[in-house]
């Protein structure tokens, strides 16, 4: 057990174990035989550390703790945390959950993996997905199947399911996801965790790629990768060691990120959206974010629950759909993309005239609150056919893949969005909010996580 008891492993954040690191209070192999401990100890029945490499962990570990001794520093030296499986780590397998994709070793780490390295991160181990990162579930025939730590008869979200429900259940207090369909957010919406969905591209995405594939990054419009965590601070941490460009890019663009907005909640301006034409949005989840955009007038912020700026959100839904769909069909042995050559394009224009209204939007306001997904966390469900699959909003059967128009709301235009807990249902399933800011607003998106954290800590 660790030494000094005034830590709590399971509750700690990486901030917190940076600077007792820092301190000297606790070793990093310290740090490392806990996490193990840690994931031995629960990880059975939630299946969620699914590659451990713990050999390698423990040499990081004593190598950061000399480096400690030198004088060294790093924002995350020593730090234990976990990283999606659809990441690449040298010497560890890549799967996207495809029984093909067992074998296949990547001899390099993922852009992101070599920056949390870099800044002294001592990866644990990856976590559990769905095949090709397409679920909000995380099943596949390699690994199996991720438990809901609060219900382990539902899912933890997907596609980061196996790293929510790690950082839920206490096993680590980091982890490295990625994000196109709210595989970030849903799952910290689920398991009542925090997640950051970054602005398109502005953390690389080299590396994040399908076996067999290594070498130069795997673009897919849309696409993210990004940090999840137990705090807003962390989310804050993990993205200053993981944004800004690389490569040739880096010769004439550096990272210059805004600050945020503001810096009290009763200086914000905020939108409620709390309907959208293409989903429903269940009344558990709802509630509570109502109660939050409540709370937020009591402390004086300007909130409005309607307004003329919003976009077209259907139509920004279905274009949002459409290339999605159209993505996933190449490699396929038959292709058949809604959207031809000059679809596609056409569809780029919509985005850049999307991007252009919610700029005008966000001239009126600084954050945009939503749910993340119309649910809190459901029963697993086996059906592969997901015409088929249907989820319960106020009582009645809704179509399973409507839900994408909530976490489609920031993806489409490439705008950034923080998922943080606000409450729990009747039956203690977590609900979270999706903080939605203006592009590059990074800052500002998890800053105001953190004070809705601070002020209005959930129980």
């Amino acid at each position: 057990m660790l030494k000094d008891r005034t830590i709590d492993y399971a509750t700690a954040t990486a901030g917190g174990l940076a600077w007792a690191l820092a301190a000297r209070e606790v070793s990093a192999v310290e740090l490392f035989e806990e996490a193990v401990r840690a994931i031995e100890a629960k990880d059975g029945p939630i299946n969620a550390v699914v590659v451990r490499d713990f050999d390698r962990a423990h040499g990081a570990a004593r190598a950061a703790d000399a480096a400690i001794a030198r004088g060294e520093t790093g924002p995350l030296l020593g730090v234990p945390m976990t990283v999606k499986d659809s990441h690449h780590v040298a010497g560890l397998p890549t799967t996207w959950g495809f029984a093909a994709g067992k074998d296949f070793i990547p001899k390099a780490d993922s852009t992101g993996v070599a920056r949390l390295k870099g800044a002294g991160a001592v990866i644990l181990g990856k976590t559990n997905i769905p095949p090709n990162l397409g679920d909000w579930q995380a099943a596949n025939p390699v690994y199996g199947r991720t438990n809901n730590p609060h219900d382990v008869a539902r899912s933890p979200g997907g596609s980061s399911g196996g790293g929510a429900a790690a950082l839920a259940a206490g096993m680590v207090p980091l982890e490295f996801g990625s994000d196109i369909g709210g595989s970030i957010r849903v799952p910290a919406h689920f398991c009542g965790v925090y997640g950051h969905k970054p602005s398109y591209e502005l953390v690389p995405t080299t590396g994040h790629a399908p076996p067999p594939l290594e070498g130069p990054s795997f673009p897919i419009e849309f696409g993210v990768v990004g940090p999840l965590a137990r705090t807003a601070a962390d989310l804050a941490l993990a993205l200053e060691v993981l944004a800004g460009p690389e490569g040739d890019e880096a010769v004439g663009f550096r990272l210059d990120l805004p600050p945020p907005r503001a810096a009290a909640l009763k200086d914000f301006r905020v939108l409620m959206l709390t309907a959208h034409p293409s989903a429903g949005v269940d009344a558990e989840v709802l509630a509570p974010l109502e109660a939050l955009g409540r709370r937020l007038e009591r402390v004086g912020a300007n909130v409005a629950r309607q307004s003329d700026l919003v976009p077209d959100l259907a139509a920004a839904h279905d274009l949002y759909l459409a290339m999605l769909n159209t993505m996933l069909s190449r490699g396929r042995p038959q292709p058949r993309p809604p959207l031809d050559v000059i679809g596609f394009l056409n569809a780029r224009d919509a985005i850049a005239r999307s991007q252009a209204a919610w700029a005008a939007l966000f001239g009126a306001f600084d954050v945009v609150l939503a749910p993340p997904f119309g649910t809190v966390a459901f029963p697993h469900t086996d059906e592969t056919d997901w015409t088929k699959r249907r989820l319960i909003v106020n009582g009645e059967p809704t179509p399973y893949g409507a839900q994408i128009a909530w976490p489609g709301i920031a993806t489409f235009p490439g705008l950034p969005a923080t998922a943080a807990p606000i409450g729990k249902t009747p039956g203690g399933l977590p609900v979270g909010v999706q903080i939605i800011g203006p592009r590059y607003g990074d800052r500002t998106t998890i800053a105001f996580a953190g004070l809705v954290e601070r002020e209005f800590a959930p129980e």
